[in-house]
């Protein structure tokens, strides 16, 4: 056997020892609070359709009056030929949403924060990032080849000491808005007037905050009322807004660059017309969402004051994004596990998405659960915690 086969599979042997092997579960039913998964229905805490709007009818069908009227697919790159009156007409609502002078659609949130960053700076400049960043900021700075700078999580003064530091050309600040693994929020009101005081970009990743946050929904940026030409705002389309892609936002000759110059976005066939115009159905859900909204909060204070005082404790989190830190790698798992025996899906995140030693359950609650769903989720967990107690875990 070849040297190159024999050290792969001693790793793969090695991450499974760990229990640090994933594992990809197929589900037979659309997104929703339901999943069947090996033919086993499962009430599921997995997905990030905060608002529940990923199986509505509405959006379904607007999908499919979208592919009668523009076809299944774009044929070619955005600056080519596959670029369509639908897009324009989305690039203009999102932007006008969120309150920016112009938008422009990525056909993904991982191709917009990678290609976003390298557009913006190079050899010669630096970024400082949130060591708490999603992996797509961590590989937009990696494919810049700026000065790389992480701070530690949510810490402005470190920051300000980076930044005051550096000789760079052009500085850009990245940072999470509400950060997926933890549910906490980033001080961006702090992080704005840093980007001021030394004359930086700011590129805010709002991937969790758009739909939820803010008035009707418009975002972490709008819940703060922070607005400011140096302002790069990232939204997702594939979580609250329950489609798929993402858009950058900003001043209109900044937007105007990253058509320019985003690599992600120049070389990568156009998203298809038929998702825009179930994204244009998707944004009139949002604007007009806040009973999801108003019975999302009351999901979160439930299960919060449900798990008050239980051994795992829950993150400090206001967000639908709730998780429930063990430690131990092996016992996130069996955690899940019996969770999963118990009829419930939520996932064990482990190393390297979350830091050696806070393996976690990560609970995302969504407006399509229901109050008696929550409980069902609450009850379950603390029985798991009096199993684990009466056999005496090594954990």
């Amino acid at each position: 056997m070849s040297r190159l086969l024999h050290d792969l599979q001693a790793e793969l042997a090695g991450l499974r020892q760990q229990s640090l092997l994933r594992r990809r579960r197929s589900n037979a039913l659309p997104c929703g609070p339901w999943a069947e998964v090996d033919g086993r229905k499962l009430l599921s805490f997995c997905s990030n359709d905060y608002l529940g709007l990923a199986g509505t009818p509405e959006l379904a069908a607007a999908l499919a009056a979208g592919a009668q009227r523009w076809g299944t697919g774009s044929g070619a790159s955005h600056l080519v030929s596959g670029h369509y009156d639908c897009h324009d007409e989305l690039e203009r609502q999102l932007a006008s949403f969120v309150g920016c002078e112009q938008a422009l659609y990525f056909s993904t949130g991982y191709m917009a924060n990678s290609g976003v960053i390298p557009a913006l700076v190079g050899r010669g400049d630096a970024v400082f990032a949130d060591r708490l960043n999603h992996a797509s900021l961590v590989d937009g700075m990696l494919l810049s080849r700026a000065e790389m700078h992480r701070y530690p999580h949510a810490d402005c003064a470190a920051l300000e000491r980076q930044l005051a530091a550096s000789a760079a050309k052009r500085k850009l600040i990245v940072t999470d808005s509400v950060f997926s693994m933890d549910g906490d929020l980033a001080p961006l009101a702090e992080l704005l007037a840093l980007a001021e005081r030394h004359d930086a970009w700011l590129m805010v990743d709002d991937a969790h905050g758009f739909g939820v946050l803010g008035p009707q929904g418009r975002g972490a940026l709008a819940a703060l009322g922070l607005t400011s030409w140096r302002l790069i705002y990232i939204g997702t389309l594939g979580k609250a807004a329950g489609v798929s892609g993402a858009f950058a936002a900003g001043q209109a000759d900044v937007i105007e660059w990253l058509l320019q110059k985003a690599r992600t976005y120049i070389f990568t066939t156009g998203a298809p017309p038929a998702l825009a115009q179930a994204l244009l159905a998707s944004l009139a859900l949002i604007r007009d969402g806040d009973g999801r909204r108003a019975h999302l909060a009351l999901l979160t204070a439930t299960l919060r004051a449900r798990l008050a005082g239980a051994r795992w404790p829950l993150l400090p989190s206001s967000t639908p994004i709730q998780p429930l830190v063990i430690g131990d790698n092996a016992a996130a798992v069996a955690v899940a596990q019996g969770l999963m025996e118990a009829g419930l899906w939520v996932p064990a995140i482990r190393p390297p998405t979350v830091p050696a030693g806070s393996a976690r359950l990560r609970i995302s609650l969504s407006a399509a659960h229901s109050l008696d769903d929550v409980h069902r989720l609450a009850d379950a967990l603390l029985e798991q915690e009096r199993s684990l107690d009466a056999r005496g875990p090594a954990w």
